[in-house]
């Protein structure tokens, strides 16, 4: 059942306050509850709640905010109560934090309009040459092939033929029969992938991926249901240098940050130059 705004605000302070004896002209500035005389009305509570909630979600979230806005004014007061004049003049923090907000929206409405977020494939790979000690890999990644198929589907003798074969025109002939019979298919020839995320696929995961990595280039195994069909076409242990494709873009998000910072930098720089020219700025 969904209510309007109409319908489910008396209801949420009926359940949760009890109804009010006094009505207002303007029932948005009836008050649901008071603390040391400052109310929470209905009109706030209104623009608190989305619109178009089951009536058990409206009044859960009603009764939520009604009781942070209790604590919170409970908290302030207690603030006021304790707190020096000395401690409670926060006039400079303001100040600080207006500044810092302001500046910081200027910087992202900058960033929107003059910066263009572009990096080329050279200058990823001009980072990973240069950073390449710290793209050591956390973990086994692999390229391969992983299908999980019944039991009783047709032609496996086939499937296992075409999954041993180095021909990737065979793909074209594993993916025919994934599409048909397989209830899991994974392909990733060109794309590296985390071992453990295949490992989790198997009915019991590998214990020791090195040695399996190291002495495995097909893998067949099964449960009471299904067969399992893994060919892994290439590796890389932990330890080794990750291969760049792997963390290409890593390597982006870090450059664009970096980027990013050189572009605030610069305005920067650039602002205070044109004042010192205009006279904005001026030293004693």
């Amino acid at each position: 059942m969904v209510l309007s705004r109409k319908s489910w605000l008396p209801l949420i302070v009926a359940i949760a306050f009890g109804a009010c004896n006094t009505t207002p002209e303007d029932p948005s500035m009836e008050a649901i509850v008071t603390v040391d005389g400052v109310s929470l009305t209905l009109g706030e509570l209104n623009r608190a709640v989305p619109d178009n909630l089951a009536a058990q979600d409206s009044i859960a979230i009603a009764e939520d905010y009604i009781s942070r806005w209790v604590r919170t004014k409970l908290m302030l007061r207690q603030a006021e109560i304790n707190l020096s004049a000395e401690e409670k003049d926060v006039e400079q923090l303001l100040e600080e934090y207006r500044t810092s907000l302001l500046v910081h929206l200027y910087q992202q409405k900058m960033l929107e309009q003059k910066h263009s977020p572009l990096v080329t494939s050279r200058e990823i790979e001009e980072y990973y040459t240069q950073m390449q000690d710290n793209f050591n890999l956390q973990e086994s990644i692999i390229k391969g092939i992983f299908i999980r198929i019944p039991k009783d589907a047709p032609n496996q003798d086939l499937l296992r033929k075409w999954i041993n074969s180095a021909d990737l025109e065979n793909l074209v002939n594993i993916e025919a029969y994934a599409f048909r019979n397989a209830r899991t298919y994974e392909q990733f020839v060109e794309t590296w992938v985390p071992f453990s995320r295949i490992n989790s696929l198997l009915p019991e995961a590998v214990g020791n991926e090195e040695r399996f990595l190291r002495w495995n280039t097909f893998y067949e195994t099964s449960d009471g249901t299904y067969n399992y069909f893994l060919s892994i076409t290439d590796y890389k242990l932990p330890g080794s240098s990750a291969p760049i494709k792997y963390v290409e873009e890593r390597i982006k998000a870090i450059l664009l940050n970096k980027k990013r910072i050189e572009f605030i930098q610069q305005l920067g720089a650039d602002l205070y130059d044109e004042a010192i020219k205009e006279k904005i700025v001026s030293f004693k």
